[in-house]
């Protein structure tokens, strides 16, 4: 399905939902433990994938009515055989928890996606499961979905990339809690997303899981216990509150305000400081929680985004607004997402009038080249490609129409209703 934006100004209050990655993990924690309620959960086509796989593997997960609370009953470390193929839908991150947690089962997993998560690596993630003395086994032998995972892992040493995907060290350190010897994670290669882990770290432990860094990566003593003591709390995802930081940056002259930004170990806080040293007025109350941005003329900068690769749609958009060469480096672990988010914002921006060159570790916005023109663009069914565009379409001069605005659904189900809310003329 298609929206448009029109140039729009934006004001008021909106609150960030809740945190993606932290729902992730604290749905598969709870599914670990004999159970917990989850409150304030994000609610998403990737979250509820991750809870459907806890039921696969014989909990429940019950959403209350006006799904503030997960009630999960859980397999207690012990996930059962799953009576049917575990489909991920478009999660990365579900099946990727997800086949680690596989690898405890005394018996065979099949874990599937569509079509973007069947082209994604997993390879390091199957030979690690292997390793540790399961089967890892891609069906097309390509190390991509269907993945076909026999368990059960006893635990012991691995070694992996840490550029390919942080998530695979989530993933066996989650699992490895419940494994009879534990796991320890040594790193090949300089760790990508690194702040990723540190939201792992923080939900083990809530969940009284003890985890820790090495001199080579990470380890989880194994005969552990899940336990949250009853309830888990998700605080706001950073990621998703990027495009209404963005949004209030370039089309907020009287200022907008959002709430649910309390710290936490997301590396994708960061987006508060670029916002920030581009130029926009920004006051973030940290113990309250709010941010109160305004529109502001904004400059180019340069950002690393090897530990937050889901900013760079967020920060090219705001490129091609500013005055300037924003220039994102080390990017090269972004094209593994959704799609080559790279290439889709440097040939999506370029449709509105923007100027971009892409490199293969580089995306550089040329802002003093680049004039906004309302257009046609591809979402590339990702949701991050989606909110971006929309956002770059807040000052495009006519419309903007952004192809795909269902795939929202995946991190920020409502975005185009709190867009609209804050003055946004949004078709749908």
């Amino acid at each position: 399905m298609d929206v448009s934006i029109s140039p729009s100004t934006v004001d008021g209050t909106a609150r960030a939902p809740p945190s993606k990655s932290y729902t992730h993990r604290a749905i598969l924690a709870a599914g670990y433990a004999e159970g917990a309620v989850v409150t304030d959960p994000l609610l998403s086509a990737d979250t509820r994938a991750t809870a459907r796989a806890v039921e696969a593997f014989g909990g429940t997960v019950e959403i209350a009515a006006d799904e503030s609370r997960l009630e999960v009953d859980g397999f207690d470390g012990s996930p059962a055989v799953p009576a049917d193929v575990v489909d991920c839908a478009n999660s990365g991150t579900t099946m990727r928890l997800v086949a680690a947690a596989a690898g405890l089962v005394d018996g065979t997993t099949v874990l599937t996606g569509d079509e973007s998560l069947r082209s994604r690596p997993q390879g390091p993630l199957l030979d690690a499961i292997a390793d540790l003395g399961g089967r890892g086994e891609s069906t097309r032998r390509n190390g991509q979905a269907p993945l076909v995972v026999t368990g059960p892992i006893a635990g012991g040493t691995v070694a992996i990339p840490g550029d390919v995907s942080s998530q695979y060290v989530t993933a066996l350190l989650m699992a490895g809690a419940n494994t009879d010897g534990g796991i320890r994670v040594d790193l090949e290669t300089e760790l990508k997303s690194a702040p990723y882990v540190d939201i792992t770290l923080d939900v083990l432990d809530a969940f009284g899981v003890e985890a820790e860094r090495t001199a080579d990566g990470f380890a989880v003593e194994g005969g552990q216990r899940y336990d949250a003591g009853g309830e888990y709390a998700v605080p706001g995802d950073f990621s998703s509150l990027s495009y209404l930081l963005a949004a209030g940056a370039i089309a907020a002259p009287d200022g907008l305000t959002l709430e649910g930004a309390v710290p936490s170990a997301q590396g994708d806080t960061a987006i508060v400081d670029i916002v920030e040293r581009m130029g926009a007025t920004v006051d973030w109350d940290r113990e309250a929680g709010t941010i109160h941005v305004s529109q502001s003329p904004l400059s180019g900068v340069t950002v690393d985004v090897g530990d937050t690769p889901d900013l760079l749609p967020t920060i090219a958009a705001l490129g091609a607004v500013a005055d300037g060469e924003t220039r994102i480096e080390n990017v090269e672990h972004v094209r593994y997402k959704e799609t080559d988010r790279v290439s889709a914002m440097a040939e999506e921006l370029a449709k509105l009038g923007a100027t971009v060159t892409e490199h293969e570790d580089e995306l550089v916005v040329h802002g003093d080249e680049s004039d906004l023109v309302g257009a046609r663009v591809d979402g590339r069914k990702d949701h991050r490609i989606v909110m971006a565009l929309s956002v770059a379409g807040l000052v495009a001069a006519g419309g903007t129409t952004v192809e795909g605005n269902e795939h929202v659904d995946v991190s920020f189900p409502d975005f185009f209703d709190v867009l609209a809310d804050l003055g946004t003329t949004v078709r749908r």
